[in-house]
């Protein structure tokens, strides 16, 4: 039977790659963006594609009733804006707790009964920042941290799930693109981690027998 993998954020940079990676599941590919979603429906004909809002609940809990297994969630979606805390304002950090913390809390939380049954797996695609919080990044790390403390919560709670966190360092997406602009500087995806790298990481960790889980894993790129 094809396990049935729920991917947030599927419909660029990590989480398209972990959709390509896991193409043999049964595939829930959730994303924002509509014109990005037709083009996932193209590449994934078999797959349950949807744009969801993953903070209401009435939606998630429809998604949730009609699939009749969940046997893993990775949590691909995020948001990061740059600022120094003196300029930084609470519209930005509100925006990305919500796309960074509360739409995988919300979609974790109704899965947790298939999840449970199913013995299944919690993926959360962290940061290098949800361990460590530099100069500008107050507001995204803040919210990773949170994220961690979802994960470390989440696995202490829930001993019929496997949960773990990874830690991509900077890596060659859109995202980091929308990043080295913030910063100013330039965008080189030579010197970063691949995405493909960080999704094959990931279908390690889904491959992976009960009882054995692994935790949390850090991904950097080498040192030049």
């Amino acid at each position: 039977m094809q396990p049935t993998i729920l991917i947030t954020g599927a419909t660029g940079g990590i989480g398209l790659e972990v959709a390509r990676t896991l193409k043999h599941a049964h595939l829930v590919l959730l994303g924002r963006n509509p014109q990005k979603l037709e083009a996932l429906q193209e590449e994934f004909p078999e797959a349950h594609i949807q744009a969801l809002p993953l903070t209401d609940e009435v939606a998630v809990t429809a998604l949730m009733k009609g699939l009749p297994r969940v046997d893993a969630v990775v949590h691909c979606a995020g948001e990061v804006v740059l600022s120094s805390i003196a300029e930084s304002n609470l519209e930005d950090w509100e925006s990305m707790f919500q796309s960074n913390v509360l739409t995988a809390l919300a979609l974790t939380r109704a899965a947790l009964p298939k999840l449970r049954e199913a013995r299944g797996k919690v993926v959360f695609v962290n940061s290098g920042a949800g361990l460590r919080a530099n100069a500008q990044w107050g507001g995204y790390a803040a919210s990773k941290f949170a994220l961690k403390a979802l994960a470390d919560a989440l696995r202490l709670e829930e001993p019929r799930v496997s949960v773990t966190t990874v830690y991509p360092g900077r890596t060659a997406t859109d995202m980091q693109k929308q990043v080295r602009s913030m910063e100013h500087a330039v965008y080189d995806p030579e010197k970063y981690v691949r995405a493909s790298d960080v999704a094959a990481a990931i279908k390690m960790v889904l491959d992976m027998q009960h009882p054995s889980v692994l935790e949390e894993l850090s991904i950097r790129p080498a040192s030049s």
